[in-house]
């Protein structure tokens, strides 16, 4: 079964093109190729797979087997998978996600790729959408949340998956290791959560770790990122344009006026090769 592995902003992943023939369980798969000691090693899977309402389908399974609706880091690579083995001719296209119809679009500078932009659709802010239990029909902007008998003011924002982000005044220091769990399993949010841990440098621009649902931590999470600048507009911390550092890297996000949320960073490709039957 051939392969690609990519990463966007040390984000990474195992691509399989499925088009042709799907393996027949795509968690088992996840785990065994992710599996840093005994597989690949990658923070999760994507599968290309045929659309009937878009010009391609992906799909996004974590270390652990789950399947997450979006990855934005991952999309990337994705869209920089199919340009580059011409599975499409096309700069700009349009990919069937969990979390709806998202549309990439390749940077060329001199005929090379530089990068890819994301339009990651709008965000959801309601908290029946992202979702956290007891916000129904309001938006969740600073709220108390109590975490290892510490309360933070936590901004939930859905980017077609789950986010809560927290303001910190020392990212570097926040003791994610130790506390990234709790949040994703806290009875607040019912179908976990990912966690963005974000100090803010300045207007246009904000430090952020990450605690992703289903990966633990990771150097870098696209939808995280537009979430962060989301909420950091929300309690006006940020600009609607900002730089995201990550551990891995970094992106830039805008929250346009017409409430679309704009994404873009590097995917780059790492090896190739063939899993062994």
């Amino acid at each position: 079964m051939e392969f690609t592995k990519w990463q966007g902003c040390g984000n990474d992943f195992v691509l399989f093109d499925c088009r042709a023939q799907e393996p027949e369980d795509y968690a088992e798969l996840s785990r065994k190729v992710c599996d840093r000691h005994y597989g690949i090693g990658a923070d999760g899977i994507l599968v290309v797979l045929p659309s009937d309402k878009a010009d391609f389908r992906m799909r996004i399974f974590n270390t652990d087997g789950s399947e997450a609706e979006m990855c934005g880091n991952g999309i990337r690579c994705f869209a920089r998978f199919l340009y580059d083995y011409k599975l499409t001719d096309k700069l700009e296209f349009t990919v069937e996600t969990g979390a709806g119809i998202l549309v990439p679009k390749i940077i060329l500078a001199d005929g090379k790729v530089t990068g890819v932009q994301v339009d990651m659709g709008e965000p959801h802010l309601l908290g029946e959408e992202i979702p956290v239990a007891g916000f129904d029909g309001k938006k969740v902007i600073a709220e108390p949340i109590t975490v290892a008998g510490t309360t933070y003011a936590m901004t939930g924002v859905s980017m077609g998956n789950p986010h809560c982000v927290v303001f910190v005044d020392d990212a570097e220091k926040f003791p994610i290791e130790e506390l990234g769990s709790q949040f994703e399993h806290h009875a607040m949010f019912p179908r976990k959560t990912n966690t963005e841990f974000v100090e803010v440098k300045d207007r246009s621009h904000v430090r952020m770790r990450v605690w992703e649902r289903g990966a633990a931590i990771t150097l870098a999470c696209g939808t995280g990122s537009c979430a962060t600048v989301v909420a950091g507009v929300l309690n006006d911390k940020t600009d609607r344009k900002a730089e995201v550092q990550l551990d891995g890297g970094k992106l830039i996000v805008e929250w346009a006026e017409n409430n679309h949320v704009f994404m873009t960073g590097p995917a780059e490709l790492v090896f190739t090769g063939e899993i062994a039957e």
